[in-house]
C-alpha cells in the first residue's frame, strides 16, 4: 500500500491522518489533558515586548487555547476562520494595528498542524488530499465556492503544503467507511461539521476500491447549516436575553430597542471576535448608560471586553452534549459581570432548530431526486461529525431510511482517515 496523507481542515476542529502499509494513523496533538486527535481550528494572537520591540506572536489549536486561558491581558482569539472564505469584503483584519490577510491567518493554523504531524510521522508527504465542503458557508453560487477554494489553497501553500488535491469531505468519510466493509453497498454519507452539513451518495465496497472516486460518486449536496447554527439557537433563546436582547433604552424621551445586530453577531462564533472594536464598545457603553436594564448590557460589555467567546462557546457545547444524552440540563456560564444560568430541555432545543432540520431534509431530498434514488435502494447511511450526535439529526435519517441502516463511528476523524486512504490510492 502506498503512503497517503489526508487533512480535514474544519470550521471548528481539524485532523490529519497518514495511510500506509500498517493501516491508518491519526496525528495527535499535545493538550492540557494529554493528547488529542482534534486540533481546534482557532488562532490566538498576542502582542509581547521582545528585544525592545513589540511583536505579535500566534498560537493555534490546543496551544492557542492554553495560551489564551493563561493570559491575564487577553489578546485576540479568532475562531471559525474557514467560514469567511467566501467573503469578498473580508480580505484582511487589523490586529494590534497590523493588517493580516485571511489567508495568512489560516496559514498559521495549517502550518502548526503540519509541523506537529511532521514531528510524529517524521515528514508529511508533499502530496496531501484536503477535504472541502460541498457548499462553503456563505456561498450562493459555484463561483463563490471556487473563490473560497482558491483562498483555501493559497493558505495551504503558505502553510507549507506543497502539492494539494481536494476531495469532498463526505466522500472522504465514505473511504473510511468503506475500509470497514467486506461487501458492496450503496451508501449515503452525512457529514455534519461546525459550518456545513454535506451529503454524498456513492457505491463502496471491495468491487469499487480500485475504481476512480469520481466514477462511483453518484451525487453530492450541501447546506451551510450545522453545529454553529444549533449553537446560535441556544445563544438566541438562553444567552442573549440575559445580555440585554429585547431590552429597551431611553433616548430623547422615547423608548428604543437595544441594537439587535450585536446579538446576531453573538450567535455566530466567527463574528464574535470582531465585536471587540473601539467603535462597538463605545456604542455599547452609551447604550448601557441609557438602558432600562443596564446590568444586562454591562454583562454583554464584559463578555466582549474580556474576549470570553471561547468560554461561552464551551458552556454552550457542554449544554448541547448534555441535552443529546438527557431530557433536561442547565446552561451555566459565570465570569465577572456575565452570568447565565438557564434550564434547557431537549424539546425546546428541537423546536428551536426546526428550520435547520428542515434545511438538512431538503438537501437530502434534493440529492435523492437529482440522482433518481429511492430511500429503499440505499443500503446504509453513515453519519459523522460532531452534530451527528444530536438525536433530532439522527432521528431525521432513521425515520426516512430506517434505524437499522444507520451507521456511525469516528465522528471526529473519519474524514481525515478517508482522505488519507484516498491519497494513498492516487499513487
Amino acid at each position: 500500500m502506498a503512503i497517503g496523507f489526508g487533512l480535514d481542515f474544519g470550521t471548528t476542529n481539524s485532523s490529519l491522518a497518514l495511510a500506509g502499509p500498517n493501516g491508518v494513523e491519526v496525528a495527535v496533538f499535545p493538550c492540557a489533558t494529554g493528547v488529542t486527535e482534534s486540533f481546534r481550528s482557532l488562532l490566538y494572537l498576542h502582542r509581547i515586548r521582545e528585544n525592545g520591540r513589540n511583536t505579535i506572536k500566534s498560537w493555534s489549536g490546543p496551544a492557542g487555547i492554553d495560551q489564551y486561558l493563561a493570559s491575564d491581558d487577553k489578546g485576540r482569539l479568532i475562531q471559525s476562520l474557514k467560514s469567511f472564505l467566501t467573503s469578498r469584503s473580508l480580505r484582511s483584519t487589523e490586529v494590534f494595528g497590523r493588517q493580516f490577510r485571511l489567508e495568512e491567518l489560516i496559514a498559521r493554523i495549517l502550518a502548526d498542524i503540519r509541523i506537529a504531524a511532521e514531528k510524529q510521522f517524521g515528514s508529511v508527504a508533499t502530496r496531501i488530499v484536503v477535504g472541502r465542503p460541498v457548499r462553503f458557508v456563505g456561498a450562493e453560487s459555484s463561483a463563490d465556492d471556487e473563490y473560497a477554494l482558491a483562498r483555501l489553497k493559497e493558505a495551504l501553500l503558505l502553510g507549507g503544503f506543497k502539492e494539494v488535491s481536494f476531495e469532498y469531505e463526505p466522500v472522504g468519510a465514505a473511504f473510511h467507511y468503506e475500509s470497514t466493509l467486506n461487501h458492496d453497498e450503496l451508501v449515503l454519507i452525512g457529514d455534519f461539521g461546525g459550518g456545513t452539513s454535506d451529503f454524498s451518495l456513492l457505491r463502496v465496497g471491495p468491487s469499487f476500491r480500485k475504481a476512480a472516486a469520481g466514477s462511483r460518486v453518484i451525487g453530492n449536496e450541501g447546506v451551510a447549516v450545522a453545529g454553529d447554527s444549533f449553537d446560535g439557537r441556544i445563544i438566541r433563546h438562553l444567552v442573549s436575553p440575559a445580555l440585554g436582547a429585547g431590552s429597551e433604552l431611553e433616548s430623547d424621551g422615547k423608548r428604543l430597542p437595544a441594537p439587535n445586530w450585536v446579538y446576531f453577531k453573538l450567535e455566530r462564533w466567527h463574528h464574535l471576535s470582531f465585536l471587540k472594536s473601539a467603535e462597538t464598545l463605545n456604542m455599547l457603553k452609551g447604550v448601557a448608560a441609557r438602558s432600562l436594564e443596564p446590568k444586562k448590557i454591562r454583562a454583554l460589555l464584559y463578555l466582549i471586553q474580556h474576549d470570553l467567546g471561547y468560554q461561552l462557546h464551551q458552556a454552550v457545547q457542554r449544554a448541547k452534549v448534555a441535552i443529546s444524552q438527557e431530557d433536561r440540563t442547565r446552561l451555566q456560564f459565570c465570569d465577572g459581570d456575565t452570568e447565565v444560568d438557564r434550564e434547557l430541555s431537549r424539546g425546546d432545543f428541537e423546536s428551536w432548530i426546526t428550520e435547520e432540520l428542515q434545511a438538512i431534509e431538503d438537501r437530502v431530498d434534493a440529492l435523492l431526486s437529482k440522482t433518481g434514488t429511492l430511500p429503499a435502494e440505499i443500503d446504509a447511511v453513515f453519519l459523522t461529525g460532531g452534530s451527528s450526535f444530536v438525536p433530532a439529526v439522527r432521528g431525521t435519517f432513521a425515520s426516512r431510511f430506517g434505524q437499522d441502516k444507520i451507521r456511525t463511528g469516528g465522528e471526529f476523524t473519519s474524514v481525515a482517515r478517508g482522505l488519507a486512504l484516498r491519497a494513498a490510492q492516487m499513487d
